[in-house]
């Protein structure tokens, strides 16, 4: 019922977890890839994972805190397939720390890559989109119920949630905007707080337990395909259950 053939999906955070994992879904169903990340060996392994599944994948060695690095992205993305169909945003940071603790630097490192990064990569984005394209932006369960040592995290994907409804105001009709908020999910990022509150987190989750990279992928896909047609400026969020808690 889904297909990106002939499409092509922009994925910053693409070389590990919810973004490769999405990069994988979406190429199995068609996509060419264009693979955005800070991690050079890592995106040259999923590159060549990704090439499994037969379709053209391009990666881009960059850094999101960096406009000039987004307009690189997006210029090399254009250049190899001629335009953008999807942008999926996964690159963003995790650090624990009591407001307390956190020191300007590490407060501006965190806005630089999960709130900066959001809006270098989609305003660079906008030029090369094609109608009817897609744009779907990673937040988090914290931005809606807040997260004890994570505030600044908290604040960034708050933030996100807002603009992306206003990107949504901005891109419609031709551009359709959403937002996906994960829980607890089982990634790199999120191995420190698995071990230290694991069952308890577990315990709180209706589903019975913790999310995969590719649960958070399938939303992302789904928010990507003509099946949300209608869809825009809204979030889905994919967390087990455990918001009801």
């Amino acid at each position: 019922m889904i297909s990106f053939a002939s499409k092509t999906v922009l994925i910053s955070g693409g070389a590990t977890g919810i973004g490769l994992a999405t990069a994988h879904l979406m190429a199995a169903h068609g996509a060419a890839v264009a693979l955005f990340d800070l991690d050079a060996a890592r995106l040259a392994g999923a590159a060549d994972a990704l090439a499994a599944h037969g379709n053209p994948v391009l990666t881009v060695v960059g850094d999101v805190s960096s406009s000039a690095d987004c307009d690189r992205a997006v210029r090399e993305c254009g250049a190899r397939f001629g335009g953008i169909d999807h942008l999926v945003h996964c690159a963003g940071v995790y650090p624990e720390a009591l407001v307390r603790d956190m020191s300007d630097a590490d407060w501006q490192r965190l806005m630089g890559i999960n709130l900066n990064g959001t809006f270098y990569l989609c305003r660079a984005a906008q030029g090369a989109l094609r109608d009817q394209g897609a744009v779907v932006l990673l937040a988090s369960l914290a931005a809606h119920r807040g997260s004890h040592a994570h505030a600044a995290y908290a604040a960034t994907k708050g933030a996100v949630l807002s603009f992306a409804r206003s990107l949504a105001l901005e891109l419609a009709p031709r551009v359709r905007v959403n937002t996906v908020s994960p829980g607890i999910i089982a990634t790199a990022m999120t191995r420190d707080l698995l071990g230290q509150k694991g069952s308890q987190l577990l315990a709180s989750t209706p589903l019975g337990r913790h999310g995969s990279a590719e649960d958070i992928a399938g939303a992302i896909a789904f928010l990507c395909s003509p099946l949300a047609a209608f869809v825009t400026g809204e979030t889905l969020q994919v967390n087990g259950g455990i918001y009801l808690s």
